[in-house]
């Protein structure tokens, strides 16, 4: 904290510095900072600077009980964002709705036995601000599972298969690509996977988490290349997931987070994916609801490492001694025992959620289950 406010004395309008620190779980921006911020946003700043000032505002009248001036201030920094952002809504959808036509029963029966067999992977997988951060911590406390990060190798291998093309959020062809693939090259596919994060890993412990929420775009070929992977879905209540995107100033990777609308289609498309999976491959897929976690977490913890195979062990009760660092957004709530302090923190700014209710539709109905049709 000492070190953001001492960049700040150096150069006062620097936004990068203002975001980390009103970013921080353990420290509050006062009414001083509030009233520095709002001074210096009217100043003539770089636009960078304009976006960070613009959430570091949001977050601090947030936490001053000021909600509907703190959520123009988030949606101002949203609307500069999203300026340059290449998020391309029905790309993703036709991504899913590709994915739902392709890896159906048929697919995975005639490629039964293909990939690589090893069990070492465990995915943790969702939306974004889920609580997969969590749900990782909570593993890597466990004797038999490292924790890695958020690798890039899933996402990676798609572009590769896309001919370079980025995989994510756009459209690449490298669904075309993978259905041709002999089976033989699905094994090398889910071998090459276990080369690369082989690489960034520290242990010897037999198992280690893939924790890259959206991968969820790419399961079908997970489940191609490496058939014996764990796959835990991390679920967080649509409305509280939407505003915690919203609100976060993410360094770069998630532009749907920009306008609610792109928020509630893309949590949609997860879901509709999801749902599909669920039918096509039912068991393959370990579903974590967040508030369930939260309200029962020993309960909760003990079902998960039974639904993995492992036996429980009380460190995964003490995640939050675990010194692993930890690189997300999350780093400092994993720190501390499980709270319920954000789980209705979108109430306060509800009046102000309606396109992201309206994007949702049946999906937020109906949630912690899903609607009944995938397609």
């Amino acid at each position: 904290m000492s070190a953001y406010r001492r960049a700040i004395q150096v150069r006062p309008a620097f936004g990068e510095a203002w975001w980390a620190l009103a970013d921080l779980k353990t420290h509050q921006l006062d009414n001083h900072d509030i009233h520095q911020l709002t001074n210096l946003i009217g100043d003539e700043i770089s636009e960078q600077d304009r976006i960070s000032l613009n959430f570091a505002l949001g977050r601090a009248l947030e936490q001053s009980g000021q909600f509907e001036l703190s959520f123009r201030h988030y949606s101002e920094g949203n609307r500069l964002r999203a300026k340059d952002s290449k998020h391309d809504r029905d790309a993703v959808t036709r991504h899913v709705d590709e994915s739902i036509a392709m890896f159906d029963e048929a697919y995975f029966r005639q490629r039964a036995g293909a990939g690589f067999g090893a069990p070492d992977p465990i995915f943790i997988l969702g939306m974004p601000r889920a609580g997969s951060t969590l749900v990782e911590q909570i593993l890597s406390s466990h004797p038999d599972v490292e924790g890695t990060m958020e690798l890039p190798d899933i996402p990676a291998l798609a572009n590769w298969l896309g001919g370079g093309k980025a995989a994510g959020f756009v459209d690449s062809g490298y669904l075309e690509k993978l259905e041709a693939l002999p089976i033989p090259e699905l094994r090398k596919l889910g071998q090459g996977y276990l080369w690369g994060t082989g690489l960034r890993r520290q242990t010897n412990r037999p198992f280690f988490t893939d924790k890259m929420p959206n991968n969820w775009l790419h399961l079908g070929m997970i489940l191609t290349i490496l058939p014996n992977a764990k796959i835990v879905d991390a679920r967080r209540h649509p409305m509280a997931c939407g505003l915690s995107l919203f609100r976060q100033h993410f360094a770069k990777g998630q532009e749907f987070s920009y306008a609610l609308p792109e928020i509630g289609a893309f949590y949609s498309d997860y879901v509709r994916m999801m749902c599909h999976f669920d039918r096509v491959v039912p068991g393959r897929v370990i579903r974590v609801i967040h508030e369930e976690l939260v309200h029962d977490p020993e309960g909760g913890i003990r079902t998960l490492l039974a639904q993995l195979g492992r036996p429980f062990d009380e460190r995964c009760l003490q995640f939050h001694a675990n010194k692993r660092a930890v690189r997300t957004s999350s780093s400092e709530q994993v720190r501390r025992p499980i709270s319920r302090e954000g789980v209705d923190q979108w109430r306060s700014f509800e009046p102000w959620l309606g396109p992201l209710k309206q994007a949702l539709g049946p999906v937020l109905d109906c949630y912690p289950k899903v609607p009944t049709q995938s397609t």
